[in-house]
């Protein structure tokens, strides 16, 4: 979000008015599941382990407070959090028994699982607006790399005659890239309806 206020502002309004799925969970744990275990907010410190260092500095926009309050304490990166369990003697991964899944807030769906990796988000919106829509569930995605651009895949979904344009980005260099190509016109032919970053 950042990256498109300084540098793309013309794009603002494309941006999605959801929350991040890291900024969604932070209100689900701090009012929902605090009130569900009767445990007190403020009681609570969340810490949220994600692979993009973004999410830094996501949990310290003023839009992502709750009266005056963070829902997402602190963030770890994923190598961070490796660091920190290597530093306390977690080394041996296969020593490390399997346990049943956490599910404090209920039941996750097969959505909710791609969450956390990259274009899950995308999927998940996709797969559940595809269903609704055609009423069948979604098929599998091919992905190719796009128009050239390291990092970019894209994928047409044809969603009842409608061939809905779709790309993945990852990284601030093939998102800066990709601007570069929509600025220029470089998708008149095949306009972009969603991109995940």
């Amino acid at each position: 979000i950042n990256l498109v206020e300084k540098k793309y502002p013309q794009f603002i309004s494309n941006l999605s008015s959801c929350r991040s799925p890291q900024m969604m969970m932070g209100p689900m744990i701090k009012v929902f599941w605090a009130q569900k275990t009767k445990v007190n907010p403020d009681d609570i410190f969340h810490v949220s382990v994600m692979p993009c260092t973004a999410k830094k500095d996501e949990i310290t926009r003023e839009q992502m407070f709750r009266n005056g309050k963070k829902d997402v304490d602190v963030v770890l990166t994923t190598c961070e959090f490796a660091r920190l369990l290597v530093k306390r003697g977690v080394t041996d991964w296969k020593a490390i028994k399997e346990e049943e899944y956490d599910d404090p807030l209920g039941a996750s769906t097969g959505a909710a699982a791609l969450f956390g990796v990259t274009g899950g988000v995308m999927e998940a919106a996709l797969r559940t607006a595809y269903e609704l829509h055609t009423g069948e569930p979604l098929p599998k995605i091919e992905f190719q790399a796009c128009c050239g651009l390291a990092g970019v895949k894209d994928a047409i979904v044809d969603v009842k005659g409608f061939p809905l344009h779709i790309a993945i980005v990852s990284g601030v260099k093939n998102v800066r890239e990709l601007m570069k190509k929509i600025e220029s016109g470089g998708f008149k032919d095949k306009p972009l309806h969603f991109v995940e970053i």
